[in-house]
């Protein structure tokens, strides 16, 4: 049992770890490892002149804020990672950040081993964040640079303010284009950064990693652990907020969808009939008074049909009410089988049946119902009932001047009369006036 639990085990290790969701992440942690390393070695040491400690306390620092997220209802987690990856690109610069932040990446997701997720997504995981982080940290790092920026940031002086926002700015953006390529790439729902709340966490996170930098590099030590105390005060607190925020949207998004389900269901209930699941007489009514509306106004023709099933009493004296109701349940799907999908087709009363057949007139409704005629006529019954057989009779009629919802109902009535007396089994057309 062992064995085959071991085995079921590497095979499912093997599907992960072979699929391009993976295959990307491990090409973006290797791309990430080649890059910082020529860059390491174009710039030398990155951490010469820092004590140890500091790397350390960053690589702290940055799986503490990365734990410090929530997950938003669309189900994409949000960290404060950026106050830690910002604040260490300000005192150790872009390439000891690239290290560390990537380090920093690369070792948080094991954690969710312990919580039954599989090792391989885990693994995916790891390897797609660091390399990102890592990435991110060397490129907006770098430009921060190039803009004339500081490292360490010791002042916060106005000519700093491009280079600080192009920073920011660059390391936003190229983290929103790499979760849309992944998300592209594992077929989920396209991630969409532009969340005005999450933008506003992200810019919060900024100026958060200004004051950490700012203080880390001037201040005492007492002042500096005040002041990452007071900061981590305030990610736990943001972070509760954030997440009873995305609670009550969850909460607010949940009795939304029941509100909304409600009503359908009591619009259903209001026009559909609950046996055959057709539009039922008051549905059908509104829907005549609109096309005669329609046809005094803009001159669009329609036609309709009463339709009744042939001594339908005798089926349910022989065979039972509940195959009576089963035959009106099959009647009610062929004729939605033989309509169109403009057609409107209600149940009129017990066994009797309306069709509207909007833009279309006298001769070409009469087809329409001698088509359904001949299906009924030709449907095998017998699985409802041996010796089985259903038949119908149709009236036809047309919207002419002068008509209302009742004389033209009257007409059709008139005409499915003169079928029931003529020998049922037949359709019968209003004749021309």
């Amino acid at each position: 049992m062992g064995r085959v639990a071991l085995s079921g085990e590497m095979t499912r290790a093997r599907t992960v770890l072979g699929t391009a969701e993976f295959i990307y992440a491990a090409c973006l942690f290797a791309v990430a490892v080649i890059t910082v390393s020529f860059a390491t070695r174009a710039s030398g040491d990155p951490f010469a002149g820092q004590s140890p400690a500091v790397a350390v306390f960053f690589l702290l620092f940055g799986l503490f804020t990365i734990s410090t997220g929530y997950h938003t209802p669309s189900g994409v987690y949000v960290s404060f990672d950026r106050v830690a990856q910002i604040s260490c690109i300000l005192v150790l610069g872009p390439v000891a950040a690239a290290w560390v932040n990537g380090l920093a990446s690369l070792l948080y997701p094991w954690h969710r081993i312990a919580s039954g997720r599989p090792w391989p997504k885990v693994l995916g995981a790891a390897l797609h964040n660091a390399g990102l982080m890592a990435l991110l940290s060397l490129v907006a790092g770098s430009l921060y640079l190039w803009a004339g920026g500081q490292v360490p940031l010791l002042v916060l002086d106005p000519m700093l303010v491009p280079a600080l926002l192009l920073l920011l700015v660059t390391m936003q953006l190229l983290n929103d284009l790499a979760m849309l390529l992944d998300s592209w790439i594992s077929g989920a729902r396209l991630y969409w950064p532009f969340n005005g709340f999450v933008m506003t966490v992200e810019g919060a996170s900024a100026l958060a990693a200004l004051l950490v930098a700012l203080v880390f590099n001037r201040m005492e030590l007492p002042v500096v652990v005040l002041m990452f105390v007071v900061v981590a005060t305030g990610l736990l607190a943001l972070t509760q907020f954030a997440r009873m925020r995305t609670h009550l949207e969850e909460l607010v998004n949940e009795r939304t969808r029941r509100l909304r389900e409600q009503a359908d269901e009591l619009e259903r209930q209001a026009t559909r009939d609950q046996l055959t699941g057709l539009y039922n007489r008051r549905f059908a009514d509104r829907f005549l008074n609109e096309g005669v509306r329609d046809f005094v106004r803009q001159g669009r023709a329609f036609a309709i049909a009463l339709i009744d099933l042939d001594h339908f009493k005798r089926i349910n004296d022989r065979h039972s009410h509940q195959v009576g109701d089963e035959v009106l349940c099959r009647i009610a799907s062929l004729l939605l089988d033989n309509c169109r999908a403009s057609d409107m087709v209600a149940r009129f009363g017990g066994e009797e049946f309306l069709i509207c057949f909007p833009n279309t007139d006298l001769a070409r409704a009469a087809r329409a119902c001698e088509h359904l005629r001949a299906a009924v006529e030709h449907t095998d019954w017998s699985d409802i009932a041996p010796d089985l057989g259903v038949t119908l009779c149709a009236g036809v009629a047309q919207m002419r001047p002068g008509f209302d919802r009742g004389r033209l109902l009257r007409q059709a009535d008139q005409r499915l009369y003169a079928a029931k007396h003529g020998g049922r089994n037949r359709v019968e057309v209003e004749l021309a006036s």
